[in-house]
């Protein structure tokens, strides 16, 4: 018999995801971690990067975060980003684009704001990358 553990995905925009899953793959600050129905009670934050979702049907869902917190009841999972998004939806040219974008600001380093805003941005551009990469092998951490 299998359980099914509740899950919700959510951003400062939209709620991404709601439904029923098998288990729920993210990368927290102490690293990698699955959570499935029956866990004990957790609260951790996430790394920017993807949340791999095994939905009831046995098919997993890619997520883009860009960080956030991760709370875990027995019987509900919950992500809390500021920005989330289905891996399906991100536009990997614009990513690569963006990725360059910020890697030639940091070369600049013209002032210490522009280099800040420049690893913001080239941190975000990687972790939608490692989701648009996650998509298209459908593998595990």
């Amino acid at each position: 018999m299998t359980f099914y553990v509740d899950v919700d995905i959510v951003s400062a925009e939209a709620h991404i995801f709601s439904g029923k899953a098998q288990m729920l793959f993210a990368s927290g600050e102490l690293g990698e971690m699955g959570v499935s129905f029956g866990h004990a009670q957790l609260l951790t934050s996430l790394k920017p990067g993807y949340v791999r979702l095994r939905k009831q049907d046995g098919n997993d869902e890619i997520f883009y975060i860009s960080g956030g917190f991760l709370e875990v009841q027995p019987e509900h999972i919950t992500v809390l980003a500021d920005v989330a998004e289905r891996a399906a939806d991100l536009d990997e040219a614009a990513a690569l684009e963006a990725k360059k974008q910020a890697q030639k600001l940091l070369e600049g380093k013209q002032a210490q704001l522009d280099y800040a805003v420049a690893l913001m941005e080239l941190a975000r551009a990687s972790a939608q990358l490692r989701a648009i990469q996650a998509l298209k092998r459908k593998t595990v951490f």
